[in-house]
């Protein structure tokens, strides 16, 4: 096979059938991702699959990676869209703001927000798809620039549904960030002797004897290498039967074949091919095309007689991307810089671009050139794009002629490449810091920035220790520093759960002089660290953090975090709230503990704004590479599942978590996916298996096996083990948690604890637990597990024959398991009812108990009155998907038009929706 006058494909039958398989409009996949080295035929492949799909009809979108434009932030991304203005024209206000401003022809929005590009894009392909299928081609994706690949994956895991598919092809051995978990992937291996001999019989010069043998050895089934090594081998002419003695060598080798076509060439071919190859990519060829001949002018036959360039409708490019690099380093240095000065005079608009071709013909540090670069990465910043403002400040430090401004421009290296997830490259630019500088204040800002990140790891154990070596070392010069190593330190030990660090954590506190103005960070340190420790001196401080808060809003979730761990939840809740109002997804990672939030509206009863917290977490994390970030998420959003009754899916996100991470250095996470398979066995009524999952949140000892996310477990541990006939261990597990926490324990965990007693207790000694379970008024700001109690409580009222008091307390709670959507326990509380004599209707919730939780979403927001656009703009869907989930629910439902939503939802639930 020939790829339309192309080299000939040859041993990649079975590949090409399974691309053509996953671009299939109706049965394909919708996300591929296709992996070789150089010249193993991946750009060859996916020509032949572009040329099926349009003639079939489908809509194209494609960009093609270039190295020199991978710095620039959503370079690739504009590159994609640049042919579908009018889609993006017809986005929500919001969204299109936040595109424009992505790609520089709008101002940035206030927190470059990934996600809300991403929605942009998913409605982009969207509404694409509605006219004709789309194959979206990503070429050489690992010179994408990172914001791009973000936001693309971002899009590319909501598409189910769509008639979009997504092929993805990359260099093996590349990370793509969020392409890398659970994608379908082709890999292109080496060919085979047999298939590799078929390509050399194919070549104009068919290579034989030793001549064949060596090039088959050294070409080692790379298709690319055996057409160039053919060629090479043909181009030292007939009097000589073979290639000079000795390997090419293999680093480089096919580069040097594709320099060695230039020879020869005139000279004004040779300095366009310069230029062309030290621009950013194809496309901009056409912003610069006054520094290029025309394409008519005979400057460019030599070039493609030479087989280096192939012409693209107007527009020229090479033929393969390793041309691009033969020719730009067999230029001489002196004839790059000239190149580079050029464009960059012809850029005088474009300061970005411009900064860099400065950058790039720079050959000593240079003042006004790294300015220029610092002036780029802050414009880079204001767009979300962290990559590239990492790689163009860290340019700008090597180019800045001062030593204190180099280091601090690599500080703010590191700030902006903590925020893309690679830790290497953190630690790269701080090691940077330490060669150029002693600064005691740049040096602990270094150190804190690798701590930022390095806690969002699985490595706890090994980065525990560094932490604290640092938070150790900078005590007496820098104690502020130190406080905020310490603080990432704190972080690590409540994922990690290990008391001994707890140790260490107090030791570094009780080391460090008082500081008024950073008593707040202090009493977060402890609270993280110990919340039980000294839950009343924690709680006497907590106004001191919540008017730090209102000071610098940035530490909203300082707070909120600190509410939550002292089950102060309410607060917690106003401050997430607040936080995300502000600041939205500033930053593109989560914070530390950036679970606490979406826990916190699991307790107080704000199930789906929960889940909007998880599916940001999990975005966010598995963009950035941070499997104990998406696990994090993945445990919460288990949770919610087991409460609505998706046991399936609860067990799946569950177990996604704790494959994430080892148990052992992740005690907090490993505790909350074993309680939400826990709540899964318990909404099915399989009691055994869940005393099973939920006592291994305690030791055999009985003792938490982490220091606060096992507490909550208590008494769901009690109800699992009176019916799998557990009840004497389970007693001395909460017994024994009772004492350990004494005077520390929170209104909602001592609830929690009397429940557990009434559950355990002999019949006739459980109901004064029950009733204390539900005495203190502010349990009704974790209703869930207050309708759990007084669930409880009316059975056994009933059973002790006193049906008429039962009554109360299973009304109000059948009323709030159905506000909340908990659907096993609705059920339980209907039956229950029934037995105790209540007329029960089938209200709201029961008649969408047949829909699953994200068709029940996607039906309360569409009785609000929001249109499918708007719907997937919150719950970063397309309006497609929404539209298909609301085609399948209505039937379920009994309904035949959108305007009868309203009626049926009835004001409760409403009020519900609203508040998410």
């Amino acid at each position: 096979m020939e790829a339309d006058g192309r080299e000939p494909i040859v041993g990649r039958d079975a590949e090409l059938a399974r691309l053509f398989r996953a671009t299939d409009p109706v049965t394909g996949d919708p996300l591929l991702l296709l992996l070789g080295d150089e010249g193993t035929g991946k750009s060859a492949l996916l020509h032949q699959v572009v040329r099926r799909a349009e003639a079939g009809g489908v809509r194209l979108l494609r960009a093609e990676g270039s190295e020199a434009e991978s710095g620039l932030a959503f370079s690739a991304l504009h590159q994609l869209l640049r042919p579908v203005p009018a889609e993006i024209d017809g986005l929500p206000k919001r969204q299109r703001a936040a595109l424009h401003g992505a790609f520089g022809a709008g101002p940035a929005t206030a927190d470059g927000d990934l996600m809300l590009i991403g929605g942009a894009v998913l409605n982009v392909l969207s509404a694409l798809a509605e006219r004709a299928p789309v194959l979206v081609v990503l070429d050489d994706a690992q010179w994408f620039d990172r914001a791009s690949v973000e936001v693309l994956s971002f899009a590319a895991r909501r598409l189910a549904g769509e008639p979009v598919t997504i092929l993805v092809s990359a260099g093996a051995g590349y990370h793509l960030a969020g392409f890398d978990r659970h994608v379908p992937t082709l890999v292109l291996g080496p060919l085979g002797d047999a298939e590799a001999g078929r390509l050399l019989d194919l070549q104009p010069h068919r290579p034989t004897g030793r001549t064949r043998t060596r090039i088959l050895d050294q070409a080692e089934g790379n298709p690319l290498a055996l057409t160039e090594l053919a060629k090479a081998a043909a181009a030292l002419g007939p009097a000589t039967k073979s290639p000079p003695a000795g390997p090419l060598p293999l680093t480089g080798r096919l580069e040097r074949i594709f320099a060695a076509r230039l020879d020869g060439l005139p000279a004004p071919t040779t300095r366009a091919l310069l230029l062309l190859a030290a621009m950013d990519t194809v496309d901009c060829a056409l912003d610069v095309s006054a520094a290029l001949p025309d394409t008519e002018d005979e400057t460019w036959p030599p070039a493609e007689r030479a087989g280096l360039i192939r012409r693209a409708g107007r527009g020229l490019r090479f033929g393969h991307p390793l041309v691009r690099s033969a020719v730009y380093h067999a230029a001489s240095p002196d004839a790059r810089r000239e190149a580079h000065l050029a464009l960059a005079e012809l850029l005088r608009d474009e300061p970005d671009r411009r900064a860099w071709h400065v950058a790039a013909a720079a050959t000593r540090p240079d003042a006004v050139v790294s300015g220029e670069l610092e002036r780029t990465a802050g414009r880079a910043r204001r767009r979300g794009g962290h990559a590239a403002a990492a790689r163009a400040l860290q340019r700008a430090a090597e180019l800045s002629p001062r030593p204190e401004d180099s280091a601090r421009l690599f500080v703010e290296a590191a700030a902006e490449a903590a925020l893309t997830g690679d830790l290497a490259r953190v630690e790269e630019l701080a090691t940077a810091v330490r060669a150029r500088t002693d600064d005691p204040a740049l040096l602990a800002e270094a150190a804190a920035h690798v701590g930022r990140l390095a806690v969002l790891t699985v490595r706890h154990s090994v980065v525990f220790p560094q932490l604290m070596d640092s938070a150790e070392e900078l005590s007496s010069a820098e104690p502020s520093a130190a406080l905020d190593v310490l603080a990432g330190a704190a972080v690590v030990r409540y994922y990690s759960g290990q008391d001994a660090q707890q140790h260490r954590i107090e030791a570094a506190l009780r080391g460090l002089r008082d500081d008024a103005s950073q008593a707040w960070l202090r009493a977060w340190v402890r609270a993280v660290s110990d919340p039980f420790g000294d839950r009343a001196e924690l709680l006497a401080l907590l106004p001191r953090v919540a008017a730090e808060a209102r000071r610098r809003p940035d530490r909203l979730t300082a707070y909120g975090v600190m509410a939550w761990l002292l089950d102060e939840t309410p607060q917690a809740v106003r401050a997430f709230d607040e936080a995300f109002g502000r600041w939205g997804a500033r930053g593109a990672l989560p914070e530390g503990l950036g679970g606490a939030a979406a826990w916190s509206y699991v307790e107080l009863g704000r199930w789906e704004r929960a889940r909007e917290a998880c599916a940001r977490g999990s975005a966010v994390g598995a963009a950035a590479g941070l499997d104990h970030a998406v696990a994090c998420a993945a445990a919460v959003d288990a949770t919610v599942l087991a409460y609505q009754g998706d046991t399936t899916a609860a067990r799946a996100r569950a177990e996604e978590a704790i494959a994430l991470i080892d148990p052992l250095e992740s005690r907090s996470v490993a505790v909350f996916a074993r309680r939400a398979l826990g709540a899964a066995a318990l909404a099915e009524g399989a009691y055994e298996t869940a005393y099973d999952q939920l006592r291994t949140v305690f030791t055999a000892d009985g003792v938490p096996v982490h220091y606060h996310a096992s507490y909550p477990a208590l008494a769901d541990l009690a109800a699992a083990a009176v019916r799998a006939g557990r009840r004497a261990e389970a007693a001395a597990i909460v017994e024994r948690a009772a004492r350990s926490l004494a005077g520390n324990v929170s209104p909602r965990l001592r609830a929690l604890i009397d429940r557990a007693r009434g559950l355990l207790a002999d019949p006739q000694d459980a109901e004064p637990h029950f009733r204390a379970a539900l005495a203190d008024p502010v349990l009704e700001h974790w209703p869930f597990e207050r309708a759990q109690t007084l669930l409880d409580l009316a059975e056994w009222l009933r059973r002790r024959r006193r049906v008429a008091e039962a009554r109360g307390p299973l009304t109000e709670a059948l009323e709030v398991f159905r506000r909340l959507g908990a659907r096993p326990w609705t059920e339980r509380a209907r039956t229950e009812s029934r037995a105790a004599g209540l007329e029960v209707t089938d209200a709201v919730p029961d008649a969408l108990a047949g829909l699953s939780p994200q068709q029940q979403r996607i039906v309360r927001l569409a009785a609000r009155g929001l249109t499918n656009r708007e719907i997937g703009e919150k719950l970063f869907l397309s309006p497609r998907t929404v539209g298909s989930h609301l085609y399948r629910s209505f039937p379920k439902l009994g309904i035949t038009a959108r305007s009868q939503l309203r009626d049926l939802i009835e004001d409760p639930l409403v009020t519900t929706g609203r508040r998410d």
